[in-house]
């Protein structure tokens, strides 16, 4: 287990992802995903409550519903719960009413009486940023949420969102959600100092860019994939991404895990990292994220990986 920052919140170090419920795998198959997880001791689901009101036929809040039908099924010790605010078709943004608003309905689907982890989930340029941290406390000072964070803001909105909170006297950001991964590193020069510099704990998503990192996507013209997330993931598929794929897939079989426990294991290398977020759509994709919350990469593997992913700001 791992702390995050200056919580008590103790978790696994590889967050489950909840995009993928209600979505790619329906409600049993998710309670499947679920279980095994929580068997292999994992115990940090993230999701958010506009997860799946891209898929036709949703209206957003899908996967916060199945994980509260799992946990009042299951009734799950110690487990930590992670949701956003501002993408759902009905609280969009970050006013105070609707992060309010926003937070009621996603304590009712979900089924619990406190929020571990919210996020604001995307900045909102059209909201004053001292109304946004206000709200954010306030639910905290309310008992709605138990700790605060950010994802998709950048260096200097995280900073100035501290800086308010400590003027305000209210809760502050305990954690980051960005994007970064071995083929996405730019965070590198701007977040991960932040992080380091305001004692926040990274908790990255696009963890396996997109699926990239599992090793399934060799080419850049994705053959057989006609899916849009086939087509995301093959980008990567350039000289550098084949070469950090024969890497890990060499460092991966010493330690005797797959390609995708051994880019996770990276993430969990680098400073200020908590816990990398993977989702699994299917029950035998599970054992692979739990191994990449468990393998530890030696120094030399670790300064390997930095090697052959080393980018500069002109790469993707």
């Amino acid at each position: 287990m791992t702390r995050i920052a200056h919580t008590d919140l103790d978790v696994f170090p590889l967050a489950l992802g909840g995009n993928v419920f209600g979505w790619t795998a329906d409600r049993d198959e998710s309670f499947r995903i679920l279980d095994a997880f929580h068997a292999g001791g994992g115990n940090f689901i993230d999701t958010a409550d506009s997860y799946s009101a891209w898929v036709a036929g949703n209206s957003g809040g899908e996967s916060e519903r199945i994980i509260g039908a799992w946990l009042a099924d299951r009734k799950p010790d110690g487990v930590t719960v992670a949701t956003k605010v501002s993408q759902h078709p009905q609280f969009t943004g970050l006013a105070a009413a609707n992060v309010r608003a926003a937070a009621e309905a996603s304590l009712e689907r979900l089924g619990v009486e406190s929020i571990d982890l919210y996020y604001a989930h995307f900045d909102d340029a059209e909201t004053p940023l001292e109304e946004t941290v206000t709200a954010f406390g306030q639910l905290v000072s309310d008992g709605l949420v138990r700790y605060t964070a950010v994802s998709n803001y950048s260096a200097d909105r995280i900073r100035e969102w501290v800086r308010i909170a400590r003027d305000l006297g209210v809760a502050a950001p305990v954690a980051i959600q960005p994007h970064y991964n071995l083929v996405h590193r730019e965070i590198e020069d701007d977040i991960v100092p932040v992080a380091e510099e305001l004692g926040l704990g990274l908790v990255p998503y696009f963890s396996l860019a997109k699926g990239f990192l599992t090793g399934k996507y060799r080419s850049t013209e994705a053959e057989g994939e006609a899916s849009p997330r086939a087509a995301a993931a093959a980008q990567y598929a350039t000289p550098q991404g084949l070469q950090i794929l024969e890497v890990l897939e060499r460092i991966g079989a010493a330690h005797d895990v797959s390609i995708a426990a051994t880019a996770l294991a990276w993430l969990r290398a680098k400073p200020t990292v908590i816990a990398p977020i993977a989702s699994a759509s299917k029950l035998s994709q599970v054992p692979d994220l739990l191994d990449g919350g468990r393998v530890d990469l030696t120094a030399d593997e670790v300064a390997e990986f930095d090697a052959v992913s080393e980018w500069t700001p002109t790469d993707m």
